[in-house]
């Protein structure tokens, strides 16, 4: 049966025949059933057909669209009483494309032969680049993918090594970077023209070439083939890319030596085409290595001759240029790793004996030198060998700590250069060598070393530590004066500022915090004494002085520092002092009640005022007595306040100590009155010129006033001195002159004029004599050997028995925090012991006495 919806173009023109027998009408019915049955298949097959021919419509051409198959409008043609009809289709077309498709395909392949050889020329091609993408798909779609793959890489191939390759060498020119600029040149070149290329066939690349494990991917192609024309295995061209690479380390020369030839736009894409060509690891990266080891090594032979700070500032310079070079021009991190690890190599490795040079690193330290010492510490460190620096470090410390603890000239000075040497040497861990503990750890090291040395006590043959009298000197200083004694290297900075409030700390802006800073510095020194014995000695006289003066800067200070001694060596080391200041206070509760009972016995108000300090013998320093002949009211005051404190505490018995007591003296002057801070002695020497007053020849001997006031020597001398040749000259001398000699005569100044109405007279007789210095040394030095054998009867009674070793350890052990002791000292003190009967010998040991 023939279908109406059969393709015309099925085949030529035929005809069609079909039974006319007619069938019973019980079989209608069925006859429809069956027919529906065949028309959904020829309705699939139809579309089936539609859809073969609009794809060969794209191929053979359009065909028309309807075709007339009868003109007129034929019957039907089923007409059962005549039996079968003929079908004619016109306009059929009978004749074979197949002739007509291969020229199309030729025709394609032409065009994309043309295209490519204008891509070559750098020209457009003729036809648009969508219809040769259209060619492309076609020719693949033909089945001819792998014969355009070849042809493609072919004509590439060709146009390479014949064409490319010998305008490379043509404008290569005669240095190895005028080759790398030409190569790069046709590289972009190239690079533009493979982008063409692969969108003209990315067709071929999507669908035969992305699963094809045989044939490289267009653009994978495009760099094969340029990089086998550059770097390929012949000698020419392996050649060619040997000097390519030269080239290249030849740029990186010129950055390094600042030649004007560096080119770094060229460097950095240099790098890129090497990286994108896959050659930059196997084949540049060990020639710029060897290059460059080749190049520190002269580098560092150079410089070496140079001064420790020239070559760790060269060293500095070039590492940084180093690495800036290998970030900014697209070097590979490993590149750059091993780069660096190379140059730490050759430059701090190999060299290592001159950076850590002791000598040189001194210098440095002397000069202060923060930038290059931060700069050694961190080359040192890229190595791993910046706890090498320590021992350099420590002896330095111990060098310059030696110089300034044995400098006898200016032992005056100790303290405040010992604090500036440790403030600089805090700066340099701080900012040089980023807080390393360790370094600070052997910095307290070195500082216990040399104050404890024993060539410090031959210095000074003060037999005992030198440097705790000029600390407890010095925190006298500051607590008489304040934050204006202290030089201003020692004051904090803003980073010492930042830390304080870090730590919840007061910020050291404020005075009081700062000098509060400034006693914990002193404090840090102090730690680093094992004889404290001799600190407290003199720590001891300076508090008595500014307590019975009245000179503290601060009482706050005061308690601050008597706390900061307390917790640093206990309770019985500050029991003394803290029994001073509780003294201070029994004696203002005292007078306050001596006046309530002159008060209430009935004693009439002297225009004196009297005010008395009671001290305890046992917790104040020793002072001399002195003969003092007292003007009859001062005399009078003292008894009477002699005879209410006696009876009041039945027992005591007071000691006057005139050499300790000041007063203030009512003065007059042509130019006015005056009030002068005076001495006990200088009072009495001025009170006397109040006999003379209006005497025409009105002037005193030195012998009067010695026979007088009951002064001698020294004592009088100073107190003279003070008075007739200081800055302030209340009494002249004469003749005139600086030292005061038994023949003067002196008279009163009665020009003497000041801007001030309360002048403060320098108080000469105060001031500590060499003599009295080294008396007190000797005193700690006696206390020491007592305190030596009481530590041999104490060890001795718990243990009963000991041998001669093990008894002067444990005697070193327990009293090195008051001071060292020798160990042929305590053997001395052994044998005295042994003759009072504490101890006997027996076989090589000794042995407790009960």
């Amino acid at each position: 049966m023939h279908s109406p919806t059969s393709s015309p173009l099925d085949g030529p023109s035929s005809s069609f025949t079909t039974s006319s027998k007619r069938k019973p009408p019980s079989a209608s019915s069925t006859h429809s059933r069956q027919q529906s049955q065949f028309v959904e298949p020829d309705l699939k097959r139809a579309r089936l057909e539609s859809g073969n021919s609009s794809r060969m419509n794209k191929v053979m051409g359009k065909r028309p669209e309807i075709v007339d198959l009868t003109n007129p409008k034929p019957p039907s043609a089923f007409q059962p009483h005549k039996g079968a009809k003929k079908l004619v289709i016109k306009n059929l077309r009978t004749t074979s494309r197949t002739n007509e498709l291969e020229k199309y395909y030729n025709a394609t392949r032409q065009e994309l032969t043309d295209a490519l050889q204008a891509i070559f020329e750098q020209k457009q091609p003729r036809q648009p680049l969508e219809r040769l993408y259209r060619g492309v798909e076609d020719l693949c779609r033909h089945g001819a993918s792998k014969e355009l793959y070849e042809t493609l890489r072919g004509q590439c191939d060709t146009y390479l090594n014949y064409h490319l390759h010998r305008a490379i060498v043509a404008e290569a020119g005669a240095s190895n970077i005028d080759l790398l600029r030409s190569t790069y040149k046709h590289w972009v070149i190239w690079n533009a023209q493979s982008t063409t290329i692969r969108s003209i066939f990315s067709y071929l690349d999507r669908s035969f070439l992305l699963s094809s494990k045989e044939f490289q991917q267009i653009n994978d192609l495009a760099i094969t083939l340029f990089r086998r024309i550059i770097f390929g295995n012949s000698s020419a061209r392996l050649n060619l890319g040997v000097k390519t690479l030269v080239g290249m380390c030849e740029l990186v020369d010129y950055d390094r030596k600042a030649d004007s030839r560096f080119d770094p736009a060229l460097l950095r894409d240099s790098i890129t085409m090497l990286h994108v060509l896959n050659i930059y690891t196997k084949s540049f990266e060990p020639h710029f290595l060897r290059a460059s080891r080749k190049y520190y090594e002269e580098f560092a032979e150079e410089q070496s001759s140079a001064s420790l700070k020239s070559y760790i500032s060269s060293c500095e310079k070039l590492l940084a240029r180093e690495d800036y070079r290998c970030n900014a021009y697209n070097f590979d991190s490993t590149t750059k790793r091993q780069l660096m690890d190379d140059a730490h190599m050759i430059l701090i490795f190999k060299y290592s004996s001159k950076l850590l040079d002791r000598y040189s690193i001194r210098k440095l330290l002397d000069e202060n030198a923060l930038e290059s010492m931060k700069a050694l510490y961190d080359l040192l460190r890229l190595s791993g060998m910046q706890k090498k620096l320590k021992e350099p470090w420590e002896a330095y410390i111990k060098y310059a700590g030696s110089a300034i603890v044995n400098d006898t000239s200016r032992g005056d000075e100790m303290v405040v250069r010992l604090l500036e040497f440790r403030r600089s040497l805090d700066l340099m861990i701080r900012d040089a060598f980023s807080r390393d503990d360790e370094f600070t750890y052997s910095m307290r090291q070195a500082f216990g070393s040399f104050i404890n040395d024993k060539k410090v006590l031959s210095s000074w043959s003060t037999g005992t530590s030198k440097v705790g009298e000029m600390i407890a000197r010095y925190i006298d200083i500051l607590l008489r004066g304040g934050l204006k004694t202290i030089p201003k290297i020692l004051l904090s900075d803003v980073k010492d500022r930042i830390d304080a409030e870090r730590s919840g700390q007061a910020a050291t802006g404020d005075e009081d915090a700062e000098l509060d800073r400034q006693l914990d510095q002193a404090v840090e020194l102090f730690r680093f004494i094992e004889g404290k014995d001799v600190f407290e000695a003199f720590y001891k006289q300076d508090l008595a002085r500014r307590l019975l003066m009245g000179r503290s800067a601060s009482a706050d200070a005061e308690r601050s520092m008597l706390a900061k001694l307390k917790n640093e060596c206990g309770s019985n080391f500050t029991h003394n002092l803290e029994q001073m200041f509780k003294d201070q206070q029994i004696a203002r509760d005292e007078i306050a009640s001596y006046k309530t009972w002159c008060e209430g016995n009935g004693h009439a108000k002297s225009s004196l005022d009297l005010s008395v300090n009671i001290l305890s013998a046992a917790a104040w320093p020793t002072y001399p007595d002195t003969q003092l002949s007292l003007p009859d009211d001062i005399a009078t005051q003292i008894e009477r306040f002699e005879a209410y404190y006696v009876n009041k505490h039945t027992g005591r018995r007071l000691t006057w100590k005139h050499s300790l007591a000041h007063c203030v003296v009512k003065a007059r002057f042509n130019k006015g009155p005056k009030e002068l801070l005076v001495s006990a002695y200088q009072a009495v020497v001025l009170s006397l010129f109040n006999q003379i007053e209006g005497k025409p020849d009105g002037f005193l001997a030195y012998q009067q006033i010695a026979d007088t006031t009951g002064l001698s020597g020294g004592d009088l001398d100073r107190t003279l001195q003070s008075l007739a040749c200081g800055k302030i000259r209340v009494l002249m001398k004469h003749p005139k002159g600086r030292d005061v000699n038994s023949t003067d005569t002196f008279t009163v100044n009665k020009a003497f004029t000041d801007p001030k109405y309360r002048v403060k007279i320098n108080q000469i007789q105060l001031k500590e004599t060499k003599q009295e210095n080294q008396d007190t040394h000797e005193r700690v030095a006696q206390d020491r050997q007592f305190e030596c054998q009481a530590a041999i009867v104490r060890i001795m009674k718990s243990r009963k028995t000991m041998t001669h070793a093990n008894l002067v350890a444990e005697v070193i052990n327990q009293t090195k925090s008051r001071g060292a002791i020798e160990p042929a000292e305590i053997k001395k003190n052994i044998e005295k012991l042994i003759e009072k009967d504490y101890l006997e010998r027996e076989e090589g040991a000794y042995t407790y006495l009960a």
